[in-house]
């Protein structure tokens, strides 16, 4: 697993020395919305589209949707009740509840599945995302954002929300065609898997280019704690028990616990900005659970493996 994590460790590191090198002028923040937004409109999408037409579609699937949202759900209650009575200000207690509830199980979860386990693992991340990760944040994401944030100004319905995210319609489309049981001709098959071979690197650059050390703060390690605890531990570890009770088996379920042990997502911090949390406590908690990510995935693995 350490074999598999360096790689990408180094990539991240490369993109999270962008911010103080900045370059040909380029700064971190700018060039990362531009990766962001080509692998967000395009080249997910078309790994989606590639890597769910052909995919097995039956009841893991809806055991990994199943498991993703019972985690999403457990992280979201637990870090409500240890918030709820923390001297915070409101925009605070906001911004820690979405980074204790929302782990980055595309951005970083994808490549780590896929170098782990090989490229048929990418379609649980995409499962474990798009439909039960993506639609909660854009739906129970946004209304504990609009409970504790004063911004956001024009109200969209939550429907209105997941009807903008490309790679829902991709991941639309790929399941229709799938249970057509329609053979993607080759050409566009190989057109698809070359875009979706550039998603993984270009998501952990895009990863260390949104990692703020600036913003971490000792007064700050007190709330961020319960994050890290909920995060890195405690979800995965409902998760494992909760696997059983579903029926998953051998590295299936291995990877969906993996993926539930996953830190912050970095893309929380769009809702953060747009509904005023703190954004800068939100930034802290991704990085400095991205950071321990890298000794508690390796400690996850091996001992849902062995």
């Amino acid at each position: 697993m350490l074999d598999t994590l360096m790689p990408m460790a180094a990539l991240i590191l490369v993109g999270t020395l962008w911010r103080p090198l900045q370059p040909m002028g380029l700064d971190a923040d700018t060039t990362r919305k531009s990766i962001s937004g080509l692998v967000y409109l395009v080249l997910l999408p078309a790994l989606v589209l590639d890597v769910m037409w052909q995919a097995p579609l039956g009841i893991n699937s809806f055991r990994i949707v199943l498991m993703a949202m019972a985690g999403v759900m457990f992280s979201i209650t637990l870090s409500i009740l240890l918030y709820r009575k923390a001297w915070l200000p409101a925009d605070a207690r906001g911004a820690l509840i979405l980074a204790a509830s929302w782990a980055n199980v595309t951005y970083l979860g994808l490549p780590v599945l896929e170098q782990t386990f090989g490229s048929e693992y990418r379609t649980v991340a995409l499962h474990y995302d798009i439909f039960a990760n993506t639609p909660l944040l854009l739906t129970v994401g946004i209304w504990i954002a609009q409970q504790h944030g004063t911004g956001g100004g024009k109200q969209h319905s939550a429907i209105g929300e997941i009807a903008r995210v490309p790679a829902f319609w991709a991941a639309i489309i790929a399941v229709l065609l799938n249970l057509g049981q329609v053979e993607a001709p080759e050409g566009i098959s190989r057109v698809l898997n070359m875009l979706g071979n550039s998603v993984p690197p270009l998501m952990l650059l895009a990863l260390g280019m949104g990692l703020r050390w600036d913003v971490l703060r000792w007064n700050s390690l007190p709330a961020l704690l319960p994050v890290i605890l909920i995060q890195l531990l405690i979800t995965p570890f409902v998760i494992y028990w909760a696997s059983y009770g579903v029926g998953l088996e051998g590295e299936l379920r291995a990877a969906v616990i993996l993926e539930s042990a996953m830190p912050t997502m970095v893309l929380g911090m769009v809702i953060c900005d747009r509904y005023q949390l703190d954004t800068a406590l939100f930034a802290a908690a991704t990085t400095l659970s991205t950071a321990l990510s890298l000794i508690t995935l390796p400690l996850w693995y091996g001992w849902v493996i062995g």
